[in-house]
């Protein structure tokens, strides 16, 4: 009886401790860990002294978006610069895409959560599929952004994505040129009641996102402020 129970209590230990792995793997997957972006960013400052300016980065096209135009290239830091790839790097399975963001200035790594482009990737293929161009109604006047029609999509309630920023769900729309983006106006509208920041006139206000976080805005349209300081889309977006 003894043996059978202590039989039991090993094998419940083995599979409480496989369950919990898994999980303690999946997180590292997908926090921004600073430790790992502090060890990158020294690998990339170190590749761009030791290669006269030349930085560790993957050819994009130009008319990339801003925020993804500047993929790090892991093959040329690993193993020479830093030992490993970041564990939630994709590259490892991750869910972060490591760019550099100012490279004419000062490179400075970043990251951008690819689950957003994931679900920016089913619409896409529902677009495709359904040849439909999903337009709703306008969202500002002059600004060509428009709600998207989930119901032309085949999809019964709006497809929504989690914040990096906040505990918000935000909306998704669709361009003039019939390219889905990630609205952030929540959070924007929250950091500029909050923080109250001094903005010039007709500037694109995501740095705001991104100057006391190391996730980028990646997949969304330009924005500024109204007379009521309030987030809008600018106006030459499209």
């Amino acid at each position: 009886m003894k043996r059978t129970v202590l039989f039991l209590v090993v094998v419940f230990s083995i599979l409480l401790s496989g369950c919990m792995y898994p999980q303690d793997e999946t997180e590292s997957k997908q926090k921004p860990y600073e430790d790992q972006l502090e060890t990158v960013q020294k690998a990339v400052d170190a590749y761009q002294t030791e290669s006269n300016g030349l930085l560790p980065i993957k050819t994009r096209d130009m008319e990339i978006d801003q925020y993804i135009k500047y993929p790090i290239d892991f093959t040329k830091i690993v193993p020479s610069l830093t030992e490993k790839i970041p564990s939630n790097a994709y590259e490892q399975g991750g869910i972060y895409q490591y760019v550099l963001m100012d490279v004419e200035e000062n490179p400075t790594v970043k990251l951008v959560d690819l689950r957003v482009a994931e679900r920016i990737r089913e619409l896409i293929l529902r677009k495709t599929v359904n040849g439909v161009l999903p337009f709703k109604n306008a969202l500002q006047e002059g600004a060509n952004v428009y709600e998207v029609d989930f119901e032309k999509m085949g999809l019964k309630q709006p497809i929504t994505v989690e914040s990096p920023y906040s505990e918000a769900h935000l909306p998704l729309v669709v361009g003039g040129d019939g390219k889905f983006y990630i609205d952030y106006s929540i959070d924007l509208n929250r950091i500029l009641d909050k923080e109250k920041p001094k903005i010039t006139p007709g500037e694109d206000i995501r740095y705001l996102l991104s100057e006391s976080s190391p996730i980028l805005p990646a997949y969304s349209l330009p924005y500024t402020v109204n007379e009521k300081n309030e987030p809008i889309f600018m106006k030459t977006s499209n």
